[in-house]
């Protein structure tokens, strides 16, 4: 058995990896470790685990990794550095739900996350968990940093394209739009109900922290580094994200040859799925690990449209399928219940 701690085990994420790693059968949840839930039991935390899953929130210790395969770390980013160093300091594999991880730019990172960097020299170390796109590093992986929310919505959809050379790069609109889940249990004025409710606002934009991770893993997987913009929005729902992208398409493209595209690499993917002419619903990736895809090509530009659960494929899901490749284990363990050909078959009914 493969045995877990969890750092951040009272936020949103970490009820989700919680629910998802007790349905995984070579997992064992050996510790969990919080600051101002510390001394209280995870049930009272969530009720939802009552009768469920009973464990008490310990402190933070070194101690204590002793008994720990792999630690998950499921706090705000600029809060995970710590608790990286202390895992890979004492050979535990580690993933990072946040975004401490994510650059090896330490200006853009403190130019974006508003803090300085002091772990550098684990920068490089770190390996980008998109799953569907770099497998390989990831088995070998000793620290892993989780992909955001907003990036997989984004990466997902336009590497295929990106990389095919099927559309332009001089400027490409990504619109994208999350539940207030995304922001964490942190109080603000701002995501009150009353603040939220029968709203839709853009916020952070130019500046938002997902645009240069947005950024580097476009030109590192899809070949070229586009010109976008980035214009994030809050929905008044609680989790799910939705993006909507438009781009040049070059001469003689069409939506046959894109299908083909997106058909070569994900078709044999358990977790991506493709809809055409169908366009995505946040409401049919809700507490699923899929991000959706869909597209239409008009006067030469492609719209495409995505959809994914943040605390799922944005979080919680993406990190235990980037924690199934790290133990050799089949990605789709503890998340998905069906085998891969399984999947292709409903695919293709």
């Amino acid at each position: 058995m493969i045995k877990i701690g969890i750092v951040g085990a009272a936020g949103y994420s970490g009820l989700e990896l919680i629910k998802l790693l007790l349905n995984h059968p070579e997992v064992e949840i050996s510790t969990l470790f919080g600051y101002n839930s510390a001394g209280y039991r995870i049930e009272e935390m969530h009720p939802s685990l009552r009768g469920i899953f009973s464990r008490s929130i310990q402190s933070f210790d070194d101690k204590l990794l002793s008994d720990i395969d792999l630690l998950f770390i499921a706090l705000p980013s600029g809060q995970a550095i710590p608790y990286v160093k202390s895992a890979y300091e004492n050979g535990i594999k580690v993933i990072d739900l946040g975004g401490d991880f994510r650059l090896n730019d330490l200006s853009e990172y403190t130019k974006y996350y508003k803090h300085e960097h002091n772990a550098p020299d684990l920068v490089n170390i770190a390996v980008y968990g998109l799953s569907e796109w770099n497998e390989t590093e990831i088995a070998n992986a000793s620290i892993i940093a989780n992909p955001g929310c907003y990036p997989t919505s984004v990466l997902l959809p336009l590497i295929p394209l990106l990389k095919e050379n099927v559309i332009a790069g001089d400027f490409i609109s990504i619109v994208s739009y999350s539940g207030t889940s995304g922001a964490g249990k942190s109080v603000s004025e701002n995501m009150i109900f009353s603040e939220v409710n029968e709203n839709v606002r853009a916020y952070k934009v130019g500046n938002h922290q997902h645009i240069p991770e947005i950024k580097r893993y476009l030109s590192m997987f899809g070949g070229s580094e586009p010109v976008f913009s980035f214009a994030p929005h809050l929905l008044p729902i609680t989790r799910g994200i939705y993006t909507t992208i438009q781009a040049k398409v070059s001469d003689n493209v069409n939506e046959i040859l894109c299908m083909e595209i997106f058909n070569k690499y994900y078709q044999l993917l358990p977790f991506v799925r493709i809809f055409h002419p169908q366009i995505p619903e946040i409401k049919n990736v809700l507490h699923t690990n899929y991000c959706d895809i869909g597209f239409s090509i008009n006067n030469g530009i492609i719209t495409i449209i995505s959809t994914i659960d943040n605390l799922i494929k944005g979080a919680a899901g993406q990190a235990v399928q980037n924690m199934n490749i790290m133990f050799g284990i089949d990605q789709t363990e503890g998340i998905l219940k069906c085998s891969k050909k399984k999947y292709l078959k409903i695919q293709s009914a």
